[in-house]
């Protein structure tokens, strides 16, 4: 494939990117601290029916994907057609008509529920085929890694947009309008992604009943490892840049910019370091270098246990910059070397099935940090718009700092455990190059 092809569906990670991390970074904020909605209210009620959710929606739309026959192919047409109302829905998210103050706690929590269901929901069918289609067009190991090195620039470019950006905007523009301009650009990119997005004809006449596709993706080892240390990997991601800006106004008494200078320096050191992380990774293979990056990405929050000045708290996000390339470069590539391994014992590609059921999974580490910082900011006795009492920061740096700590110790231990590397995963590889040159030979034939 070109290179103009591999940038334009990479550029689908800004897209993903963009929403999903505007998303879980400011959306407690905004209706937590700014519309006064309380924080157990969504913690407890919210973030479990979102679970719920999930546990349908995920596997779902993965084996919906896996059997679905068009024309077009069985990935790309639910990219087409459902990219705008994505885009509909997360503008919405930041819109609700309900004020606490109004009286109307009620109804605005209702709001918050039903988009946030309907903004998940659509942003697993858009995002799970985009992805599904990363190991079917990029097999070896060079051109995935290469590939998952431009999708990681655009995944920074999406992560500074959609988490150091919004505190200048909402603060000049209001939060609706900062939703309506990024789910513009949200469309734009996921329509651009189309561009260099393409299926092989012979995966998409395979498929297994859902019953047995759920049973052999929960008995696959390699996945199960995977996924354990993906959840508490996705649980570190996504309680940090959540409770950074509570973190920046409470804790470091910054502004606005502040929390977008701490987020930028973090995202843009990141996207510098992804191509050093890139030979790291063909040196080392993916398992190591993965294990490598979540130490390093976990030891620089420790000091924010003691750090309470803006410049500290920098120094910190920049070192902990090094370990976060290495986990945004690595993780889809463990999970095609799975979908390879699962192919030689099912005989199909199964991409759907895999990202949507690593999907469900991860998103329990997203309850999970609603969960506990929803708990955190109540027992220390948080107070929305006011200066906050000794426990309560100290809640905040519990949150930035062991919380997050202990969830990559939990992704390296999981980790130890994972046996598709080395002379395996050599094999695997070997193995299913040969599985593809026949079905390419078969698919060539003329149906009887």
């Amino acid at each position: 494939m070109s290179f103009p092809r591999k940038l334009a569906y990479s550029s689908g990670n800004l897209a993903a990117l963009l929403s999903y991390q505007a998303f879980v970074t400011y959306i407690q904020f905004f209706y937590i601290d700014t519309l006064k909605l309380p924080a157990m209210l969504v913690a407890t009620i919210g973030w479990t029916v979102y679970g719920i959710w999930n546990a349908i929606n995920d596997p779902l739309a993965g084996q919906l994907s896996d059997r679905t026959r068009t024309r077009w192919g069985r990935r790309i047409p639910y990219i087409l057609f459902c990219t705008l109302p994505l885009a509909i829905t997360f503008a919405l998210l930041w819109l609700p008509p309900f004020r606490v103050e109004n009286g109307q706690a009620g109804p605005l929590f209702a709001w918050f529920l039903i988009f946030v269901l309907l903004f998940d929901g659509l942003w697993t069918v858009v995002v799970l085929n985009w992805t599904a289609l990363f190991p079917e067009m990029f097999p070896s190991l060079k051109e995935r890694t290469q590939v998952s090195g431009l999708r990681q620039v655009f995944s920074v470019i999406g992560l500074l947009l959609g988490v150091a950006l919004p505190p200048m905007l909402y603060s000049s523009i209001g939060w609706g309008a900062m939703g309506i301009l990024f789910a513009v650009i949200v469309a734009l990119f996921f329509f651009i992604s189309l561009l260099g997005s393409r299926e092989k004809k012979e995966f998409s006449r395979e498929s297994l009943p859902l019953g047995a596709a759920l049973r052999a993706t929960l008995k696959n080892r390699s996945f199960l490892t995977f996924v354990g240390a993906n959840i508490f990997i996705q649980f570190a991601f996504l309680i940090l840049p959540a409770t950074v800006p509570f973190y920046a106004k409470y804790v470091l008494n910054a502004d606005a910019g502040g929390t977008s200078a701490l987020l930028a320096a973090l995202f843009v050191v990141a996207m510098l370091l992804l191509f050093p992380w890139m030979k790291v990774v063909v040196r080392l293979g993916a398992r190591k270098a993965l294990m490598a990056a979540c130490l390093l990405f976990a030891a620089p929050w420790l000091a924010f246990q003691v750090i309470g000045d803006f410049t500290g708290a920098l120094i910190g996000m920049v070192a902990a910059a090094v370990g976060l390339a290495g986990l945004l470069l690595l993780l889809d590539i463990l999970v095609s070397d799975i979908i390879d391994e699962d192919e030689l014992a099912t005989g199909a590609r199964r991409e759907g099935m895999y990202f949507g059921i690593n999907g469900l999974l991860i998103r329990l580490g997203f309850v999970l940090q609603g969960w506990v910082m929803g708990t955190v900011l109540t027992v220390t006795g948080y107070v929305p718009g006011v200066a906050q009492s000794p426990s309560a920061i100290a809640g905040l740096k519990l949150l930035m700092s062991y919380v997050p700590v202990v969830g990559l110790i939990g992704a390296f231990i999981c980790l130890i455990f994972y046996p598709l590397h080395g002379a395996r995963l050599a094999q695997v590889k070997e193995q299913v190059a040969k599985l593809h040159e026949e079905k390419a030979k078969k698919a060539e034939q003329p149906s009887q």
